[in-house]
């Protein structure tokens, strides 16, 4: 198949190119600047966003697009400057993916397009699966709606279009585990909050085998949520990174701490989702890590 990509060369887009690389597709990464971009066998990159770049002709004939574009939630306190580029980039780069896709001739057969459980708003009660309305509406619930709404669009065009609603990626390398894991290195890891809180969490094998899923599987339509089918409460999480990392779990982490800390963006680590991916067991997704110490074990060890 031929695949493109937005946003292919960050933490997602490069373990997704190389996946699909590796099983004898051709990817096409979109980028503002070629040439800086590392030679591969079998990837393309197309330069896009500005005024003299005609993506289109070097996509034509492509079979797919994924768009994982935009800035990290993760990165810096939410200012009202930080949640403007937070939203925007969203935005933009979904409304380039679609003028890209209206000048195609040959469309492509499915639009994959990034998304989050923010979604769905926070709660410690509530369990979610795609059949589930927002119950809030927050910063992120905002964004992922308004991303998912642009993304919509594609069908008008005759394109399936399937959300890839991420829960929290574990990577042993980038991603929220590496700061959760800090404290614990340094011998002083706890309970988060409350730490009844939820955690949706999935390993990075995972995500990238469900993007991949959602392009080859025409079932796959509208949200699937991107989590393991076994989310697990803050509390019991810290105590499995613990055993994991042969570390005590003893020093709490209080809620006012975090929120000065992190303002607005502690709502990352301290209001939870349960969050169960309905469609994904439907259809039979074949998980690499359904529980979180194999997957911990994994990554850690």
């Amino acid at each position: 198949m031929k695949i493109a990509i937005s946003g292919g060369s960050g933490f997602i887009g490069t373990k997704l190119t190389d996946r699909l690389v590796d099983q004898g597709h051709t990817v096409y990464i979109l980028t503002r600047n070629a040439a800086n971009k590392p030679a591969k066998s079998n990837v393309k990159y197309v330069e896009w966003l500005k005024d003299d770049t005609n993506p289109e002709v070097d996509l034509e004939g492509i079979d797919a697009i994924v768009n994982l574009a935009g800035e990290s939630i993760g990165d810096g306190r939410w200012t009202s400057e930080r949640k403007k580029q937070i939203l925007e980039s969203r935005i933009n780069s979904t409304r380039a993916v679609m003028d890209v896709l209206k000048k195609l001739n040959e469309k492509p057969d499915v639009l994959v397009n990034a998304s989050a459980i923010g979604y769905y708003g926070n709660s410690q009660m509530e369990t979610f699966t795609e059949d589930s309305p927002p119950i809030e509406m927050n910063f992120l619930a905002d964004v992922v709606q308004k991303w998912e709404a642009e993304a919509a669009k594609a069908s008008e065009l005759g394109i399936r279009v399937a959300y890839c609603r991420l829960g929290i990626v574990l990577d042993k390398n980038e991603g929220a585990l590496n700061r959760m894991l800090l404290p614990y290195r340094l011998f002083i890891g706890g309970t988060i909050g409350s730490g009844e809180q939820w955690l949706s969490w999935v390993h990075i094998d995972d995500v990238v085998g469900m993007f991949q899923f959602a392009i080859e599987n025409e079932e796959v339509e509208g949200p699937m949520n991107v989590t393991a089918p076994s989310p697990i409460q803050m509390k019991d999480f810290g105590k499995q990174v613990a055993t994991v990392l042969t570390r005590p779990h003893w020093i709490p982490a209080p809620a006012f701490a975090l929120k000065i800390i992190l303002g607005e963006m502690s709502t990352l680590v301290l209001d939870g989702q349960k969050v169960l991916p309905k469609k994904a067991e439907e259809l039979n997704y074949p998980y690499a890590f359904l529980s979180l110490k194999p997957a911990l074990e994994n990554l850690l060890k």
